[in-house]
C-alpha cells in the first residue's frame, strides 16, 4: 500500500497528478471539498471561532494535511475576512509535489511543521495512510496483481491493537499506523484544535469483512497495489482519539457550523428570483454535504490542544 500510494510512480506522487485519469484526487473521487465550497466555508468558521479561543494571535495557522492539490486552503482563505486572512499562515502537507499555479500564501510542506497555534484539518487523510490487513490472527500478503495469500502470524503490537480496538477474528484492518499516524499530526499543535474527517467506523460496529477497496476514475475498483488506483480503508477513528477528543459525524459538525440542507422561503422566489435559486442551489449543496446516507456519515475526530471544547458539550459524543 505504501510502494502503490506514495512509492516511485505512486497514485498520490506520479508527475501531473495522482492516477492517469487526471490531475488531482478530483479526477477520480468525489469529497467534500470538490462537492462545495460551502464546505471551505465551514472549515473558516470553525477557524475563527479557534482563532477567539486564542485571543486573536498576530498569527494564526491554518495546517491542511493531506492537501490534495490545496482546494480547501484556497477556498478557506477566500471565505475569510481579510484582516484574518492576512494574519492566517496556510500549509498544505502534501507528499506529491506542489501543483503550478497555486496562491504564493499557502506553504508547501512533506508534513506539518512543528509547534504551530490554530486549526490543523485532515480531510480524508488517514484513510490513505497505509495499514496491514489481517484475518484469523495472520497477515495478508497482496501481491502487485491484487492476489493475497496468507501471510505470517501477526506481531505482539498488532495483536494487542486488534484485541482491543477490533476483537471478534475474522478479517480486520489493524489501524495502529494511523493511530501513530494522527498522533504525531496533532502533537505539532501546541494550541488549537486538531480535527480528522473521514470514512469511519467505530469498536462497536466494525465492519466484518472490513472495507479495503480502490478507486479510479469516478468508480470502485478492486484493490490492486501496482500504483493505477487508490487504495484506502475506512478509519478506526475512536482508536486515534486523543485525550479530549469528540467523535461527531460529518452532519453534526456541519449543522453546527451553520450548513443547512433547509429549503429558502417560497416568497423570497418572488421577491428576488435570483436570490431563490442562487438560496436554493446552496441548499443542495448543503444536503450534499450533510447526507445521513452519504457524506454526512463521514465522522469528524475534533482534538482540543489548550482550547476550550468544540463543539458544545451537549451536543458531544466522546469516545
Amino acid at each position: 500500500m505504501e510502494a502503490a500510494l506514495y512509492g516511485r510512480d505512486g497514485f498520490y506522487v506520479r508527475p501531473g497528478g495522482p492516477g492517469p485519469a487526471g490531475p488531482g484526487p478530483a479526477g477520480h473521487f468525489r469529497t467534500s471539498v470538490h462537492a462545495s465550497p460551502l464546505y471551505a466555508g465551514a472549515v473558516a468558521r470553525l477557524l475563527r471561532w479557534v482563532d477567539a479561543e486564542l485571543g486573536h494571535p498576530a498569527e494564526l495557522d491554518l495546517v491542511d494535511v493531506g492537501a490534495g492539490r490545496g482546494e480547501l486552503l484556497a477556498g478557506v482563505l477566500a471565505a475569510l475576512d481579510p484582516r484574518t486572512a492576512a494574519r492566517v499562515r496556510p500549509y498544505a502537507v502534501e507528499r506529491a509535489e506542489r501543483p503550478a499555479g497555486l496562491d504564493p500564501r499557502i506553504h508547501w510542506a512533506a508534513a506539518p511543521p512543528e509547534r504551530t497555534t490554530g486549526l490543523l484539518f485532515a480531510n480524508e487523510w488517514l484513510d490513505n495512510v497505509p495499514l496491514e490487513v489481517a484475518e484469523d490472527g495472520r497477515y495478508v500478503l497482496v501481491a502487485r496483481d491484487g492476489t493475497q495469500t496468507p501471510g505470517g502470524p501477526l506481531d505482539d503490537a498488532d495483536r494487542a491493537w486488534l484485541e482491543r480496538w477490533w476483537p471478534g477474528g475474522g478479517r480486520a484492518e489493524i489501524g495502529r499506523t494511523r493511530d501513530e499516524a494522527w498522533a504525531a499530526a496533532s502533537g505539532t499543535l501546541e494550541r488549537g484544535l486538531a480535527v480528522a474527517v473521514d470514512y469511519a467506523h467505530t469498536r462497536d460496529a466494525r465492519p466484518p469483512y472490513g472495507t479495503l477497496t480502490g478507486f479510479r476514475g469516478g468508480r470502485e475498483v478492486p484493490p490492486v497495489p501496482d500504483g493505477s488506483c487508490d487504495v484506502t480503508a475506512h478509519v478506526a477513528l475512536d482508536s486515534c482519539a486523543g485525550p479530549g477528543a469528540v467523535l461527531l459525524t460529518q452532519r453534526e459538525a456541519l449543522t453546527a457550523l451553520g450548513v443547512s440542507g433547509a429549503r429558502p422561503p417560497l416568497a423570497l422566489a418572488s421577491a428576488d428570483p435570483v436570490a431563490y435559486v442562487r438560496a436554493l442551489s446552496g441548499a443542495g449543496e448543503a444536503a450534499e454535504l450533510t447526507d445521513r446516507a452519504g457524506l454526512g456519515a463521514f465522522g469528524w475526530l475534533v482534538q482540543p490542544v489548550g482550547v476550550g471544547p468544540w463543539p458544545p458539550r451537549d451536543r458531544q459524543n466522546t469516545p
